[in-house]
């Protein structure tokens, strides 16, 4: 979900003027909303790297000794 804040000036500020807000794209019915989540540890099964491979190139997944990730080409 996307929040977006609209700050307005304040009356005294600026004399009143018309304005358009515009719409945020909202997701076609029948699309799901929520992006699918997997969990670090089922990826790693208890290793400490994993090897990605995408579009012919191979990507690192590493778990830091500060229990980080770091993807790297």
């Amino acid at each position: 979900m996307t929040t977006s804040v609209l700050s307005l000036p304040q009356a005294a500020e600026v004399p009143a003027r018309a304005f358009r807000l515009l719409s945020l794209k909202t997701p076609a019915p029948g699309d799901s909303s929520e992006t699918r989540r997997v969990s670090s540890h089922s990826l790693l099964k208890g290793e400490r790297e994993l090897v990605i491979q995408h579009q012919g190139s191979e990507y690192h997944l590493r778990l830091t000794r500060n229990d980080k990730l770091i993807l790297t080409k």
